[in-house]
């Protein structure tokens, strides 16, 4: 037997396709014992409504997509949670896919959620062009996190990078260092803020900056500071905090010592960053809020309570932690 089919339910609960619709889009038109009957029935057959079925179905979809830029990074497994926990409470399902921090495939992740017709769409920290963006907007809502836009059809929320990295530095300074390197995001999104800040305080202080090419992952930061190694600061700043776990790895396989030897301040404030084996000082983002903004503001598209573009800039947080110290 093939997928049951909302005939199938119909004819089990013995009532009509339009009845069964109803009790499925949750209708308060429906008497509570043909709407128990219907239930009963999916329930027996294993049946459940197709979201983008239903949506082409009534031309109005409670779906929303959302791209994920990398996968791997526990930062936005917290935005999703501040994301999935409004959209739901407000009646939208959400379907996910990633781009793999590749514009090419970031563009086709794209383009495979504008097939799903979705009430609007939702990237976290994409790195697709801009006017890929601009093209899905004429179709459907956007909403940006991580990353700006001047596009007054696309919405965004982001943190105050260049403040988060002026913190970080502050902190470092305060501490008495005065050779910090920054190992920066490269090509990543909100990578050039947290860049500007840093290389703005280290000025701000009469410092002189030094910046490392990287990009947010672990191997980029272990990667640095074994290029480090042979002229090595007294801090580094990472650009995120899988950056900041690959530098602590390179540096316990130096044999050096956090923070005696060097002093090490990541971005994000990930859960990864609370583990007490990594006990990492960095700056904290207000991830679950920034997941709940986004999906207001997409919403509030879609149910067309606003036209202008919002324009979330947050305020990040230093928190302190056990791998700064001062300087040897």
């Amino acid at each position: 037997m093939g997928r049951p089919t909302i005939e199938d339910v119909a004819a089990r609960a013995g009532v009509s396709r339009a009845l069964v619709s109803l009790v499925m889009r949750g209708s308060p038109k429906v008497s509570d014992q043909r709407r128990a009957a219907v239930l009963k029935a999916a329930e027996e057959l294993g049946y459940s409504p197709h979201a983008m079925a239903r949506s082409l179905a009534s031309r109005t979809s409670h779906v929303l997509g959302v791209m994920v830029s990398d996968l791997h990074n526990p930062f936005w497994a917290e935005v999703v949670d501040g994301l999935d926990a409004y959209a739901r409470a407000a009646g939208f399902e959400l379907v996910f896919n990633t781009g793999g921090r590749r514009p090419s495939r970031e563009r086709q992740a794209l383009t495979g959620l504008l097939s799903f017709r979705p009430a609007g769409i939702v990237l976290l920290g994409p790195v697709v062009p801009s006017g890929a963006i601009a093209a899905a907007s004429a179709h459907t809502p956007v909403v940006l996190v991580s990353r700006s836009s001047r596009s007054p059809t696309v919405d965004t929320v982001n943190d105050d990078g260049q403040a988060g990295s002026g913190m970080a530095v502050d902190h470092l300074v305060s501490l008495g260092h005065r050779e910090i390197v920054h190992i920066d995001g490269g090509g990543g999104s909100q990578a050039a803020p947290r860049r500007t800040g840093y290389v703005n305080a280290m000025r701000r202080h009469g410092l002189t900056p030094r910046v490392v090419r990287g990009e947010y992952t672990e191997a980029a930061g272990a990667s640095a500071i074994r290029a480090l190694l042979e002229s090595p600061p007294t801090a580094v700043m990472a650009a995120n905090d899988l950056n900041a776990v690959g530098a602590l790895s390179a540096l316990a396989a130096a044999g050096l010592s956090v923070p005696a030897d060097m002093s090490v301040v990541g971005y994000d404030n990930t859960w990864l960053a609370a583990l007490r084996h990594v006990s990492l000082t960095t700056i904290d983002q207000p991830r679950n809020e920034m997941g709940r903004l986004a999906a207001q503001a997409l919403i509030q598209r879609v149910r067309g309570e606003r036209t202008s573009p919002a324009r979330h800039l947050l305020r990040p947080r230093l928190t302190v932690r056990t791998t700064t110290a001062a300087p040897r």
